[in-house]
């Protein structure tokens, strides 16, 4: 009745949950003890019987149309035909849930929290295991009230914002000593706009290494789109050798992606690419030639320099326009072929080859695969004690 969770303590992150009554608060206490309650003891929250198969193809699950995305199956996000350089937009929520056991309910935590809403963090069961799974949505979604104008307009996909880095930290450092930890990653880094680093980015950034450092227990990172910038350095296994980082075929993972390397690394190489580009060239000849020609044409008939110029510069604008106009098309296809040259050679293979992937596997091995790294973790976990 006073906005407790709706004014201030959902907004802010203070409640990890929303009850509508004392009975529904009793209720949501038991579903979180499912996923978390250990026995005297015993090191993890025991192991559920599950009748989801453990070998079950994630790429059969639905998807649908949710917000930017529409996909039939979890599995055409994953399929390069349909999605072609993981770009286009899609529901971390549906993935997420094919490879959660179907016959467990999942548990949002702090879903009300204002300003992180890129960030998912489930209490969830894979393959009768219980575990905090995290996911990055990866699709824009709007901003609730006033954006700043030196902030983004739009949550965009893949990307840590200060909140959100915050609500991953917490996730991470709340399943410590108690649950293996699960992210499926779809990361392009973090946001460095001018409102982001006002709002601590790099000090919640920080605050999610130093979580990957403390977390004691089993952490498997699972690159499903991409996996550049930040989050290269904040989930890599150099931090805590429980983390065990896997791709699945045809992502991509890189200290920096293919588009901000070619559009700051590899700026000059775009510029002398754009310039040497035969359509610039014929533009710029023609403009060349069509001002000498006036130019001398005009000298024979007339005496008056005004109207030497004048005829010159109508004739020089219309080109010089025509120009402008063609290399920001050049330009953008430059940008694109670099990036894209990039991506080639900084592909997941590369980070595999130099150890910052551990393996690499098929869409269609999802659920088995991290089955077994959970299984792994936690068996190697109790026999270090």
């Amino acid at each position: 009745g006073i906005g407790g969770y709706d004014r201030i303590m959902g907004p802010n992150g203070q409640a990890q949950y929303a009850a509508r009554d004392l009975a529904d608060g009793c209720h949501i206490l038991l579903r979180h003890y499912d996923h978390s309650y250990v026995m005297p003891g015993e090191r993890f929250p025991r192991r559920a019987a599950t009748n989801d198969a453990i070998d079950r193809d994630v790429c059969d699950s639905p998807h649908g149309h949710v917000g930017a995305s529409t996909f039939a199956t979890v599995g055409e996000v994953f399929d390069p035909k349909t999605n072609p350089g993981r770009k286009r937009p899609f529901d971390i929520r549906k993935v997420m849930r094919s490879a959660t056991d179907q016959d467990h309910d999942v548990l949002e935590r702090w879903y009300g929290m204002r300003d992180a809403e890129t960030a998912v963090v489930w209490d969830a069961h894979i393959g009768g295991f219980p575990v905090c799974l995290i996911g990055l949505e990866s699709q824009p979604l709007s901003r609730l009230g006033f954006v700043p104008a030196d902030g983004p307009a739009t949550w965009t996909a893949g990307t840590l914002f200060p909140m959100s880095s915050k609500k991953v930290a917490r996730a991470i450092n709340a399943a410590s000593s108690n649950r293996p930890v699960v992210v499926l990653a779809n990361l392009s880094g973090f946001d460095g706009s001018p409102e982001s680093l006002r709002q601590l980015q790099l000090e919640y950034g920080a605050e999610i290494g130093r979580a990957v450092v403390n977390f004691k227990g089993p952490m498997v990172f699972l690159v499903i789109s991409r996996y550049h910038g930040g989050a290269f350095v904040v989930f890599s296994n150099k931090l805590n050798p429980s983390l065990e980082v896997s791709a699945l075929e045809h992502t991509y993972a890189s200290v920096i992606g293919g588009a901000p390397a070619a559009a700051v690394v590899f700026a000059g190489s775009v510029r002398k690419r754009t310039l040497s580009d035969e359509r610039m060239m014929t533009l710029q000849q023609e403009l060349d030639r069509a001002v000498g020609v006036e130019r001398v044409a005009l000298r024979d008939r007339l005496t008056l320099q005004q109207e030497l110029d004048r005829a010159v510069g109508v004739e020089r604008v219309a080109l010089r326009d025509r120009l402008s106009k063609m290399k920001k098309v050049v330009h953008s296809e430059k940008l694109r072929e670099v990036a894209e040259e990039f991506d080639s050679v900084h592909s997941v293979h590369r980070a595999l080859d130099v150890g910052s992937v551990e393996r690499i596997i098929p869409a269609s091995t999802l659920r088995p695969y991290l089955v077994d790294a959970i299984e792994r973790g936690i068996q190697r976990e109790q026999s270090r004690e």
